[in-house]
């Protein structure tokens, strides 16, 4: 009888202590995916901090391109108030985001085409050193957005794996979402000379 609930007892303590390891580890992925959208929203508020600067330089040589300015500005404003909760991310609340932020690369864009129309512009040394930080800046967003997708897929699939599937859905543990490519981004663009 002893032999059995020591057996028992045995069982029991080798279930906690793996539940508790898995519990941990659970909670370890789910921060890391958490640390890893606050890289993303740090370089994204990387451009959001160089645009003023990159619009008050233009501004300088093409000062009647006021409506151009004024979209990249509300652009800016609308993706810097779309904030994202990082224990909450949600497909919905990841679009809406990606949204304000594909408004402001389109009102970038823009901004781009104007540039294009003034050569001594595009000479000058602070506009090139804003351009060339922003240039870097988009790589990093990229690059941000790529490690974040790998480390909710991690995350994802710890959750989803048997057994320790049962203990995030005991403890509420939910899928992060992804970052998708925009619209048309599988067809090329068309460029014509």
């Amino acid at each position: 009888m002893k032999k059995s609930i020591f057996w028992i007892l045995a069982v029991v303590a080798i279930i906690v202590i793996w539940g508790i390891s898995a519990y941990n580890k659970i909670v370890k992925s789910e921060e890391a995916v958490e640390a890893q959208w606050g890289q993303v929203e740090n370089v994204y508020q990387r451009r959001a901090d160089l645009i003023p600067n990159l619009v008050n330089t233009v501004k300088g040589y093409a000062a009647h391109e006021q409506e151009t300015f004024t979209a990249v500005i509300e652009a800016r404003s609308k993706a810097t108030s779309v904030t994202i909760d990082p224990t909450n991310i949600t497909e919905s609340n990841l679009t809406q985001f990606e949204a304000a932020q594909s408004e402001l690369s389109n009102a970038l864009s823009k901004l781009m085409v104007v540039v294009e129309r003034y050569p001594e512009l595009k000479a000058n040394e602070n506009f090139l050193q804003l351009q060339a930080q922003l240039e870097g800046t988009e790589n990093r967003i990229a690059v941000e957005r790529k490690r974040f997708n790998e480390t909710a897929q991690e995350f994802n699939t710890l959750i989803r794996v048997f057994p320790k599937n049962i203990l995030a859905s005991m403890f509420g543990f939910e899928k992060k979402a992804y970052f998708k490519a925009a619209e048309g981004a599988d067809t090329a663009p068309t460029v014509e000379f």
